[in-house]
């Protein structure tokens, strides 16, 4: 049974840090960024390949460049463990939930408070997937075939459907059904 609850953060109110500056770093980053342009982050880690810097390049990215040090956990909210040092990833996962910030120690689900799932984007319109951590690859292969999937329209729709909403009158359980009303024809089938 999955008993993840999903939610939408706004990074760019929130401090993240990622420790390690390899190869899975760089995809958490590119990840992160992908749906989140404006995260604020920083990034330690006393090695950093060409294409982690190159990516960040023109991001708001902090980089530092020493082995991790519980210091840099100060006013974090999310920390995002990448090292292929067991041991680092480790402290950095037990520091963590000692200070109670979220963690997440890539490719090891029990240490892990959240998952960076799959995310289709269409505009304004995201959807999360989450295989609870059983395989990120069949999360992958889900959001290409939603991002094909789903209409380029999707925003100018979501545009329009903004437009009416605000224009409804009466309390909220009113708007709710009058919005309930208008949708239901997306969800019928011809047969």
């Amino acid at each position: 049974m999955n008993t993840l609850y999903p939610i939408f953060l706004k990074t760019e109110q929130l401090e993240v840090l990622i420790v390690g500056g390899g190869y899975v770093a760089l995809e958490k980053l590119q990840f992160l960024f992908k749906s989140s342009p404006n995260a604020c982050v920083t990034l330690v880690s006393p090695m950093l390949r060409a294409e982690t810097k190159d990516f960040i390049q023109n991001k708001n990215v902090k980089v530092i460049s020493r082995a991790f040090h519980s210091r840099y956990l100060k006013n974090k909210n999310i920390v995002i463990a990448t090292t292929d040092n067991p041991k680092v990833n480790d402290r950095v996962y037990k520091l963590c939930r000692k200070k109670h910030i979220l963690v997440n120690v890539a490719d090891n689900p029990p240490r892990c408070d959240f998952y960076m799932g799959g995310i289709v984007t269409k505009g304004n319109l995201k959807i999360a997937i989450s295989t609870n951590g059983k395989s990120p690859t069949l999360a992958k292969r889900l959001r290409q075939w939603l991002e094909a999937f789903l209409p380029e329209e999707t925003d100018a729709l979501l545009d329009k459907l903004y437009v009416y909403r605000n224009k409804l009158k009466g309390d909220f359980e009113q708007k709710v059904l009058a919005m309930n009303k208008l949708t239901e024809k997306l969800l019928e089938q011809d047969d």
